[in-house]
C-alpha cells in the first residue's frame, strides 16, 4: 500500500511490500499515484518470479547470444540489433518500455529509412519481447500489443525485359568465358530467370545437390527453414553444362557467394546501365514465365512459397496484353 504526504510544492511516496521498500518525490499527486502504481506491479511480478527490472540491452545481448545464431539471417539481424541496442530505449527496464517508447522510435526512425525497412525491424525487435515473455519470464505481457505499424512499400513490379537480359550478359562477359566472377554472376542471374531460384540459393547450390539427367536441383535448406527440389529448364541446364566444362564440377556450382556476387551485379547492371533492376526482380520474372506452363499449385512448390498470396501479389506480374491474347 502505498502511502502519500505533500511537502510544499511537491508529493512524497513511498511504498512497502513484502520487506522491500520504494520512494520518490514528484511533482503532482497524480504523478505520485501512477508511479506508486507501476512500481507495486513491478514488485508483484518479483513475486511471479519475473523480472521486469532488468535492462533491454542486456536482454537483447541474451538474444543476440542465444536466439539469433539459430537462424539463416544471422549477420543482417546482428546488424540490426547491435544498432537498435545503442538507442535509449535499451537503456531503460524492460518493465518500464512501453508501447509509447516504440511510437517515438518509429517518428524517429521514419526520418531515415522506408516503412518497409521499420516493419523489418519491429518484427525482429517484437521477438525479443515474445521471447523475454513466453521463455525467459522477464515480463508478463510484450508491450508492442497493439502497435501501429508504418505503412510498407508498394510491391515492386519491375520485370527484366529481352533487352535488359542481353545487355547484362554482355558487359558481364558471359558469352565469352565463366572463368571470372563477374561472367559468374551473369550466369547466375540468368540461372535465376530459368529456375525461380534466390541468389542464396543459387550461390549455396552444389555439385552434389544437382541431377543433371533427371533436372533437378535439390536445395536441402531454404530461406523458409525447408527443403525443396527445383525443375530445371533446358536452357538452366545448359547454363550449368557449362560451369562444368569451364570451371569444375566440384563444390559450388557457380563458385560464388552472396557478397561477392551482390557486389559483381551492382557493377554490372551499373554498366548495362540497367540501375533500376534489383537481383531478386529475376524471382518475379521466373515466377510470370513459369505461371504461363504449369498451375499456381506447382508454382508455389518450384518457388517455396506457403502463402499463395505473397505469390500472387509480390511476385506473379503478368503482362495484361499477352493475358488479352490468351482469351482469344
Amino acid at each position: 500500500m502505498a502511502t502519500m504526504r505533500k511537502r510544499g510544492d511537491k508529493w512524497r511516496v513511498e511504498i512497502y511490500k513484502n520487506g522491500i521498500r520504494k520512494s520518490k518525490t514528484c511533482k503532482t499527486k497524480a504523478e505520485a499515484t501512477q508511479w506508486a502504481l507501476e512500481e507495486e506491479k513491478k514488485l508483484e511480478l518479483q513475486e511471479q518470479g519475473l523480472q521486469p527490472e532488468t535492462v533491454l540491452a542486456d536482454i537483447v545481448e541474451r538474444y543476440l547470444r542465444e536466439i539469433t545464431p539459430t537462424k539463416r539471417g544471422i549477420r543482417h539481424e546482428t546488424l540490426r540489433l547491435n544498432k537498435f541496442a545503442r538507442h535509449p530505449i535499451c537503456n531503460k527496464f524492460i518493465g518500464d518500455v512501453t508501447r509509447k517508447d516504440f511510437e517515438l522510435w518509429i517518428a524517429e526512425r521514419e526520418k531515415e529509412v522506408s516503412g518497409e525497412s521499420i516493419r523489418r525491424e519491429l518484427s525482429t525487435i517484437r521477438n525479443i519481447f515474445n521471447v523475454a515473455v513466453e521463455r525467459w519470464n522477464y515480463i508478463e505481457k510484450n508491450p508492442m500489443i497493439g502497435l501501429v505499424l508504418p505503412k510498407g512499400s508498394e510491391p515492386r513490379t519491375q520485370r527484366y525485359s529481352d533487352e535488359e537480359i542481353e545487355r547484362i550478359l554482355y558487359v558481364s562477359g558471359y558469352n565469352d568465358t565463366l572463368k571470372t566472377i563477374r561472367a559468374r554472376s551473369g550466369a547466375a542471374m540468368l540461372f535465376a530467370i530459368e529456375t525461380a531460384m534466390r541468389a542464396g540459393e543459387i550461390c549455396g547450390l552444389t555439385w552434389d545437390n544437382v541431377n543433371l539427367d533427371k533436372r533437378t536441383a535439390y536445395l536441402p535448406m531454404t530461406k523458409n527453414g525447408t527443403s525443396r527440389t527445383v525443375p530445371l529448364t533446358r536452357n538452366a541446364v545448359a547454363i550449368l553444362e557449362r560451369l562444368k566444362k569451364e570451371i569444375g564440377n566440384t563444390g559450388l556450382c557457380f563458385q560464388l557467394d552472396t557478397r561477392s556476387l551482390d557486389a559483381a551485379f551492382r557493377k554490372i547492371k551499373k554498366m548495362a546501365m540497367c540501375e533500376h533492376l534489383r537481383f531478386h526482380d529475376t524471382r518475379r520474372e521466373a515466377l510470370t514465365r513459369l505461371a504461363k506452363k504449369v498451375d499456381v499449385m506447382t508454382l508455389a512448390k518450384i518457388s517455396g512459397h506457403k502463402d499463395i498470396r505473397i505469390l500472387q501479389n509480390v511476385y506473379y506480374a503478368p503482362n495484361m496484353e499477352e493475358v488479352a491474347e490468351l482469351l482469344d
